[in-house]
């Protein structure tokens, strides 16, 4: 991956169809999220579709699925065929993984290989969807591990499109994903890379308190556009938390292309706003400065 060449890196976008057809999600959750967000185009697009959405706009993407088998009782995309297909776009993509939680042990191992065999880079949580608490003991030993091997664990926060309007939001709890419950996390492994997904609601002076206390804690922009965004957000993304936050579109759900026109019309300095785009998912997925 060039890094010169690229105009931006988005830290958040969805495999949501496997090799053989299979969804991410129930049809009954797939189709409530898309109510949600009005997104009733192409919302499976394969991972090599993915690629060439990034590549034709010179951007990369970091990709992942959700593993909420637990709760759910769905079958997730395994990690390992998202990895392989990400492996084919070295150029434009970056794989992330998702294991749950009440995997316990065989999550760990699995975490473990998926770094050293197949070049993932970082772990998608959803508290809300996986049916856990952030800082319940359940999860350390798999932060543990991800801390050890200098990955990134990425957490959902803040209201979901995931089972809204669903009878009983499709079983899916909102206070699971109250940012607040990830600064134990990130005190009891200190060294380990944290993502605050989304803005927060109705959490976000959360999401800005834990990100601005803690070293290691960013916040992505995605899953809105920019021009909802809290204004608190805004002030500190342009200030204290300049060097913290991230682009991320939540693709297929939001476009790039909206999400960035509409970020334009933002008053974000522009030295800010390349650090946005790019600079500090650079430095962050790579541990380097970028150009």
């Amino acid at each position: 991956m060039n890094l010169d060449e690229l105009v931006a890196i988005d830290v958040h976008t969805h495999a949501e169809v496997g090799r053989d057809g299979h969804s991410s999600l129930s049809p009954e959750l797939l189709d409530a999220s898309a109510d949600y967000f009005h997104a009733h185009g192409n919302r499976r697009p394969t991972v090599g579709e993915l690629a060439d959405h990034y590549r034709a706009r010179r951007m990369a993407a970091v990709v992942f699925t959700v593993d909420a088998e637990h709760a759910t009782g769905h079958p997730r995309i395994p990690n390992e065929e998202i990895a392989a297909s990400c492996a084919e776009h070295p150029d434009v993509l970056i794989p992330f993984a998702s294991i749950d939680p009440h995997r316990g042990a065989a999550g760990v191992r699995e975490a473990r290989r998926l770094v050293a065999d197949h070049g993932v880079r970082g772990f998608k949580f959803h508290p809300s969807l996986q049916g856990f608490a952030p800082d319940d003991r359940l999860a350390y030993p798999l932060y543990e591990a991800i801390e050890e091997l200098g990955a990134i664990a990425l957490f959902h926060t803040g209201q979901t499109g995931i089972g809204a309007g669903v009878r009983g939001g499709g079983g899916i709890r909102l206070k699971y994903s109250n940012p607040m419950l990830v600064d134990d996390v990130a005190v009891d492994f200190p060294d380990l890379r944290i993502i605050l997904a989304h803005p927060s609601f109705p959490w976000q002076d959360e999401a800005l308190a834990v990100a601005t206390h803690k070293e290691h804690v960013h916040i992505d922009l995605s899953g809105w556009s920019p021009k909802y965004f809290p204004p608190q957000l805004v002030r500190y993304a342009n200030s204290l938390l300049q060097d913290k936050v991230l682009f991320g579109s939540d693709y297929p759900v939001i476009t790039p292309d909206r999400w960035l026109a509409d970020f334009a019309a933002l008053d974000i300095k522009p030295p800010v706003r390349l650090k946005i785009l790019k600079q500090n998912a650079a430095r962050l997925l790579f541990r380097e400065e970028s150009k």
